[in-house]
């Protein structure tokens, strides 16, 4: 039986006659019938680009691809060349047979048209279905990605929705035709991982529904090694391994690979720093991280805890109204309903839960920059709930965040050098004739360098860009610093670079952190102890190992349940 698709001597080359830069270099893929192939890689390595060629989405004035062959069985076409159909019949295709999820889904939705409209259109191009009957699909599929109230996410626009809200929208759009194949370019980065584990139980149920085929792209290993059937792993434009995904992982060969599966936190161990790809791709042979010996973490804990809190909260409470089309007060939801807890000095104390549990909304609260209900927030014994504006903006400087996007937080029309020094001008940090070589010295600290201060944030990568804003908050010299999901859209291997600096800074700078996150093994990795935030409101709280070895919710169960555990590497 013929492949599905067979990519063969794939190049893509960006630029024009004279300067030229090699994105794919000569990959060959297939791809059978209810088969999925998980392409896994950097950012940078080529896995987007391929996608996009198959789709025909790349730009043919600056792209120019080149293959021997790239041929998909065409339920409608039969036998054909992607690289030299016709428009008209590529967008024959493209949708119906073949359907892509995108990695960015707010530049992917349309801002102008609700999210029911926007899905709907994919249908009316695609079936024969009556208006009725488009609707009523549309709104089973938002149930079946879980959507919560699809009649009131069939009437929203995208920028009414979380991230994580779209990222289900574009899976419900791609899903709609039921294609042959689905391209999914990271579907589930921006998602918690019980919501990330249910839509990959429901792409693999369509897939066996209708016998579909996937390209699954991601930088996770833990997530494609619960998908895929096999892998092809990419580095600098090329497939380095491809074979079998147990194969793969249980006995990775190129040093790469084994970096990739080694970069993420373990669940089972604590090391000192976790490894990157660097430690196995530089030629040693048989690297090992040193992990930290359980006695040696217990004598750390109780020197730990046996200071002052540097932050008190008490019966902290949230709430925003709920208001009609026409702006009248509905009801009301308490994001953070009556929390306390204590954070020590030196501490990393790490928040986890589902998207709107109110872990962002506490963190703002505790900064003033939401207004709390009730309750108190106490820095070193002094009440930041009762303070003006303009006593807590001086404050401001021993309390800083690293928020999840740094290129939103940062703006677009000042140099990198230009952001960083900006929190020193306000807080008057230093001689105004030093502030230059203050801004270059904090570039280094965060693996950067002096040449990088005239630049502006979009010459930098998502990893880099990262590092800017880890330095920006470091520059008024904090004392306490939140983590606001600050390495959850990285690669695995700049997440695990950006986790070992924040270590780093936290032992040379004496830093307190609250660590939140999603991801739980990312937060038990770095955190002494962890909070677990369930619909506003504490479900557990104490040592990250222990609510990892013997968790007392449900809640907290279904979490670590979610956790994709991957293959153990022999």
């Amino acid at each position: 039986m013929k492949p599905l698709l067979s990519i063969e001597n794939l190049r893509i080359e960006f630029g024009n006659k004279t300067s030229r830069t090699t994105a794919v270099k000569g990959i060959s893929l297939e791809l059978n019938k209810g088969e999925t192939l998980g392409i896994v890689g950097e950012s940078g390595s080529g896995k987007s680009v391929t996608s996009l060629s198959v789709m025909r989405l790349l730009d043919p004035k600056s792209a120019h691809i080149h293959a021997d062959r790239m041929e998909f069985h065409s339920a409608s076409h039969g036998e054909v060349n992607l690289l030299e159909l016709p428009p008209v019949e590529m967008r024959r295709i493209r949708g119906a047979e073949i359907a892509m999820i995108f990695q960015e889904p707010m530049t992917s939705l349309n801002p102008v048209y609700t999210c029911g409209f926007q899905v709907d259109e994919m249908l009316q191009v695609h079936t024969d279905l009556s208006k009725r009957e488009i609707r009523e699909k549309t709104l089973s599929l938002f149930r079946e990605v879980e959507l919560p109230d699809p009649e009131r996410i069939y009437k929203s626009y995208p920028h009414e929705l979380s991230g994580g809200q779209k990222q289900r929208v574009m899976i419900a759009m791609a899903m709609s035709c039921e294609p042959d194949l689905l391209i999914a370019d990271e579907p589930t980065t921006a998602l918690d991982v019980t919501v990330q584990k249910r839509i990959l139980e429901l792409m693999n149920d369509l897939k066996k529904r209708v016998n579909m085929s996937m390209i699954f792209i991601t930088h996770d290993l833990g997530v494609v090694a619960e998908i895929a059937d096999k892998i092809a792993v990419m580095y600098r434009g090329e497939v380095v391994e491809y074979g079998d995904t147990q194969q793969i992982f249980r006995n990775p060969k190129h040093p790469y690979t084994q970096g990739l599966i080694a970069c993420r936190p373990p669940l089972n161990v604590r090391y000192e720093r976790l490894p990157i790809v660097a430690d196995y791709t530089r030629g040693e042979n048989n690297f090992q991280p040193a992990i930290i010996p359980a006695e040696q973490r217990n004598k750390a804990q109780k020197m730990l805890y046996s200071q002052k809190p540097m932050i008190e909260i008490r019966d902290l409470s949230v709430t925003f109204p709920v208001r009609n089309g026409w702006g009248r007060k509905t009801g009301e939801v308490k994001a953070v309903n009556n929390v306390s807890f204590d954070v020590f000095p030196g501490e990393t104390l790490g928040l986890v839960g589902e998207s709107g549990c109110g872990k962002t909304t506490l963190s703002r609260a505790l900064l003033q920059l939401v207004e709390a209900n009730s309750g108190s927030v106490l820095f070193e014994g002094e009440d930041l709930c009762q303070l003006s504006g303009d006593a807590m903006r001086i404050k401001r400087k021993d309390l800083q965040i690293i928020f999840q996007d740094p290129y939103s937080s940062l703006n677009p029309r000042r140099t990198v050098g230009q952001a960083i020094r900006e929190p020193m001008d306000v807080h008057q940090i230093g001689k105004r004739s030093e502030r230059h070589q203050r801004v270059v010295a904090l570039l280094e600290k965060v693996g950067l360098s002096a040449e990088h201060y005239d630049r502006y944030p979009h010459e930098f990568s998502g990893g880099q860009r990262q590092r800017i804003g880890i330095a920006r908050a470091l520059a008024v010299e904090p004392k306490f610093i939140i983590c606001d999901e600050s390495v959850s859209a990285l690669d695995v291997s700049v997440q695990a670079q950006v986790l070992n600096l924040l270590n780093d800074l936290k032992r040379e700078m004496g830093l307190t952190y609250i660590f939140i996150s999603h991801d739980l093994s990312v937060v038990k990795y770095m955190s002494d102890r962890m909070i677990v935030m369930n619909k506003g409101v504490i479900e557990e709280y104490g040592d990250a190992d222990e609510i990892y070895a013997q968790p007392k919710t449900n809640y907290t169960k279904k979490l670590i349940a979610a956790i994709p555990e991957g293959i153990v590497a022999e």
